[in-house]
């Protein structure tokens, strides 16, 4: 009997160093990049998100895309230059509009100045994220901050990325109620129309954040020697796995239906100011070159964004990350962007020119914003 109980215990011992080689060696290709994850950490601890240096482990393929984008030039010098540029221009341009909009809080226009108000602070939380984000780049992609600050940086990045372009087109579609259904827009409350907007963008924006807050972000890349912040996630892991699917949805809430938006307000207004017996010629190309800039900052990484996450759910591939990395950085660049474009916008139509209805009875002007 004792024997036979050795003879157990032995093969269970056997038994169990075999499932943590076999775990430990275990690689999948990377997602958000994808990883596998190695459960058995050295110190055999729960890690402690307030505490650098305690993050859990992944593998990934030494020769795959995750290790070429994290040891190129594209993520260690081309990106983060990109975010020194746009924070070194963003931030005292949103400062500036903030303060300059403050001043205009009393004006008649309070609409206006509410929604382009949204907007700059949108854009300037999106470039004071970027700070932490330039150091992960230069430093080799190795986080060195905590899980906490990973967690709060990627939902302020994602969150306000997407709140940026969902204000853009609210914008766009008030503009488009001021220019071709006059008569209805100037039966609105204006200003509550404004106010209601904005709550439903931070809304939209909360709703983005709070998967990223709620999950682990940073990771240690044995065979890289490097903490990840967001790049590589798990998603295989019960924890993560909604993750894909999720953000698919806000890729099309906060990507391409405010894009398709902008395409059709801006068709619309165009087409009706050409059709008006005034000259609206100046007006009609600050209004095309905003939208052209918007359409080169966010189609592609809407576009790439949606794609990968396609690619994720239907076949595991995830090499369109390192693209979508690249094209999110033009996002970034429109939000530096954004007050000279409404300083263009509010200067070419004055703020105070009207729009003449097509109704030659009436002729009612409404005020174009």
């Amino acid at each position: 009997m004792a024997n036979l109980l050795r003879g157990l215990l032995f093969c269970l011992v056997v038994a169990q160093t075999s499932q943590l080689n076999e775990n430990r060696t275990k690689i999948a290709p990377p997602r958000s990049w994808k990883g596998s994850l190695n459960k058995y950490n050295c110190t055999n601890q729960l890690p402690d998100p307030f505490v650098v240096g305690t993050d859990p482990h992944l593998d990934v393929d030494p020769e795959g895309p995750v290790t070429a984008y994290t040891t190129g030039a594209l993520s260690s010098w081309f990106i983060p230059l990109l975010y020194i540029l746009t924070i070194l221009v963003g931030i005292p341009s949103n400062t500036y509009i903030l303060a300059f909009l403050r001043v205009k809080l009393s004006s008649k226009m309070l609409s206006t100045v509410v929604l382009n108000l949204n907007l700059a602070l949108s854009d300037l939380l999106l470039v004071l994220s970027l700070a932490l984000r330039v150091h992960y780049h230069l430093n080799a992609n190795n986080w060195i901050f905590g899980e906490i600050s990973c967690r709060l940086i990627a939902a302020l990045f994602y969150g306000n990325v997407y709140c940026s372009a969902q204000t853009i087109a609210c914008i766009s579609l008030k503009r488009y109620l001021a220019v071709v259904k006059p008569f209805l827009y100037r039966r609105m409350a204006k200003t509550s129309l404004a106010v209601w907007m904005c709550l439903v963008v931070w809304f939209l924006y909360g709703a983005a954040i709070v998967p990223e807050l709620l999950v682990r972000q940073s990771y240690y890349i044995t065979k890289l020697g490097i903490t990840t912040c967001h790049d590589v996630l798990p998603l295989e892991e019960p924890s993560h796995s909604l993750l894909v699917p999720y953000r698919l949805m806000l890729v099309f809430l906060g990507f391409l239906l405010p894009f398709m938006v902008c395409i059709y307000t801006h068709i619309a207004v165009v087409y009706h100011l050409e059709q008006s017996s005034c000259d609206w010629k100046l007006f009609i190309r600050a209004s095309t070159l905003v939208f052209i800039i918007f359409v080169v900052c966010f189609f592609p990484s809407g576009i790439l964004h949606a794609a990968h996450y396609i690619h994720l759910c239907s076949s595991g591939n995830d090499t369109l990350y390192g693209y979508y990395r690249l094209a999110i950085c033009l996002c970034c660049f429109h939000s530096c962007l954004d007050p000279f474009l409404c300083m263009l916008l509010s200067t070419t139509a004055n703020s105070e020119l009207q729009f003449i209805s097509f109704n030659k009875i009436l002729q009612r002007p409404a005020v174009i914003i």
